[in-house]
């Protein structure tokens, strides 16, 4: 069977040893292939599974894909906790050692600025939900009379619509206010598009979907800050995530990560 050499993530070189077991996709050790200064973390993967024509079969099995994203980001949380990785994207394969190293040659610049520029530094997500049932119960509430006219339909209408906007317009001004805190306290932030509950199965509306890049030695102040700024309103449930290799702040596009 032949092997294909699949790359987790970019870092400066390491001042031990990677440990012994951790096992990269299908449990396959990885190592250190240095070049130029830098080194990638990479693995042997098979190519009846990564090859260009079976690996876009795989990616449209959910099964597979959850498997190998977590076979993935274990390689760069164990990273994370030693060094600053530099994550590239899933699925970052070349038939050899050689085409690892003309990869770093033709983005080398780019490899050592964001490396340089994210020593030291990890990202924390920070996630703000609404329970649709704080919802649903205010709306309950309303309707509980039943209308006798259409002047009475319309007016229940109107009242549900305006009690639904109070609600969430609640959420996203503690969202707004949080994440200016947040940011105030952190190196650099991004929002991402909030996610939908049918792809996160979380509980209640994404109203804010956050990154900050902090520094490590600053991620225990910036814990204790998000535990501070909760909210205590009905329904509203602050998520706090990492800490993460910064993938958020790379400053490379995201084809090429």
């Amino acid at each position: 069977m032949t092997a294909l050499r699949y790359v987790y993530a970019l870092c400066f070189p390491l001042g031990a040893p990677l440990q012994e077991q951790m096992k990269g996709i299908g449990g396959a050790p990885t190592e250190e292939l240095e070049h130029h200064g830098l080194v990638a973390v990479v693995s042997d993967v098979p190519e009846e599974d990564f090859a260009e024509t079976p690996l876009k079969a795989h990616l449209e099995d959910l099964d597979w894909l959850a498997a190998t994203a977590r076979a993935h980001q274990h390689v760069i949380d164990v990273l994370t906790g030693v060094t600053t990785p530099l994550p590239l994207r899933l699925a970052t394969v070349f038939r050899d050692d050689s085409g690892v190293r003309s990869m770093i040659e033709d983005r080398e610049d780019d490899f050592r600025h964001a490396l340089e520029r994210l020593e030291g530094r990890v990202e924390w997500g920070v996630k703000v939900y609404m329970d649709d049932r704080q919802t649903d119960t205010a709306e309950d509430n309303i309707t509980a009379t039943k209308a006798t006219s259409g002047r009475d339909y319309l007016r229940q209408r109107h009242t549900r619509t305006m009690a639904h906007d109070e609600l969430w317009g609640k959420a996203e001004e503690f969202a707004r206010r949080l994440h200016t805190t947040l940011s105030s306290h952190a190196e650099d932030a991004r929002l991402h598009t909030p996610q939908s509950a049918t792809l996160s199965r979380a509980a209640g509306r994404n109203v804010l979907n956050a990154a900050y890049l902090v520094a490590r030695g600053r991620s225990e102040e910036f814990v204790e800050l998000v535990d501070r700024t909760g909210d205590d309103s009905p329904g509203i449930r602050v998520e706090l995530t990492g800490p993460w290799a910064a993938y958020s702040f790379t400053g490379l596009t995201e084809g090429e990560t």
